[in-house]
């Protein structure tokens, strides 16, 4: 009887919980390639020889790290919607201020990371492509960026499989994602632990899925 329970509520419930997972797997992606983007830029700053960029990545980077990301959605979220015109809808949606959040967020982090992983090329490699006659920019792009993506690979993914968990706060603020799911399901049954036995299920299953493939793919770099 319990077991059979259990799957007349998987049944039920099943394609809510995919729809919040969907959303769930769409903030992290949109949170990782933005985040990269702007860590990138944050990265090159940090190691610029222009003391500003310097400072002013540094200050970005230690406040976003130094604070929780609830703090940061509360402030993008209601921040931008009061400064934003309501007619333009869709940079009011709560999907596209929290995906920003995370972001903002994601790019501090990554940053760091890009900068441990460009600080790993040997620096003779810098050395032989301006003998070649790259410039600095040239042997940036060319050289060194393509070594310094393949180290920091895993630490991506690793990037990636964080947002995944930590985008569940996003649901304070009415994002549809897996853990709005959850306690959506569990005000409607009034049960209070199975609707989030099942979200925890469920978040590892795609953390799980994804640490298995970040495993394969770092043994077939290791082999190259």
């Amino acid at each position: 009887m319990g077991i059979m329970n259990q799957i007349s509520f998987i049944e039920r419930y099943l394609p809510t919980y995919l729809n919040g997972a969907i959303t769930t797997v769409e903030l992290s992606i949109i949170g990782v390639i933005l985040g990269f983007t702007l860590g990138v830029i944050l990265a090159l700053m940090k190691i610029s020889k222009l003391k500003i960029l310097n400072i002013l990545s540094s200050v970005y980077i230690e406040i976003v790290r130094g604070t929780p990301m609830l703090v940061q959605i509360m402030i993008v979220y209601f921040g931008l919607k009061k400064i934003i015109p309501e007619q333009f809808t869709l940079l009011t949606a709560p999907m596209f201020l929290c995906a920003l959040s995370i972001s903002l967020n994601s790019a501090a982090y990554i940053a760091e990371i890009i900068r441990s992983g460009i600080s790993s090329v040997d620096y003779g490699q810098m050395e032989a492509a301006r003998s070649l006659g790259l410039n600095e920019k040239q042997a940036m792009r060319k050289i060194i960026m393509p070594q310094a993506i393949k180290n920091i690979l895993p630490a991506l993914v690793n990037e990636f499989i964080t947002l995944i968990k930590e985008s569940s706060i996003t649901y304070t603020v009415g994002v549809g994602e897996l853990m709005y799911a959850g306690k959506s399901i569990s005000s409607g049954t009034f049960e209070l632990v199975r609707p989030f036995i099942f979200t925890a299920c469920i978040y590892f299953i795609m953390t799980f899925s994804l640490s298995k493939a970040m495993g394969r793919l770092e043994r077939r770099l290791a082999n190259d």
